[in-house]
């Protein structure tokens, strides 16, 4: 993949693809709602799998029935494909 920035107008656009995912600063995110923290748990500890898989590491919060994740690609200053194409295996979970 090229890695290129997105202009914000790419990533409104790109968004519209993906159910959930909201765009925030130089990033785009989506929480997840879950009944208890092993679920939360479970649904992080997948979503490293793929995250190690791609080499591309997002933002992780979570907690009891919750788990927030949030992209971009650092070394370009935004989001980049990179971070749709992770978001899209997120969202495939």
């Amino acid at each position: 993949m090229e890695r290129r920035k997105l202009s914000p107008e790419e990533v409104v656009d790109r968004l519209k693809s993906l159910e959930g995912w909201t765009s925030e600063g130089d990033s785009i995110k989506r929480r997840y709602k879950f009944e208890n923290f092993a679920e939360s748990l479970g649904f992080v500890n997948k979503v490293g799998a793929i995250a190690e898989e791609a080499d591309h590491h997002p933002d992780i919060t979570f907690g009891w029935g919750y788990a927030e994740v949030t992209t971009t690609t650092h070394d370009r200053g935004g989001v980049t494909d990179v971070d749709f194409d992770l978001a899209d295996k997120i969202s495939g979970l």
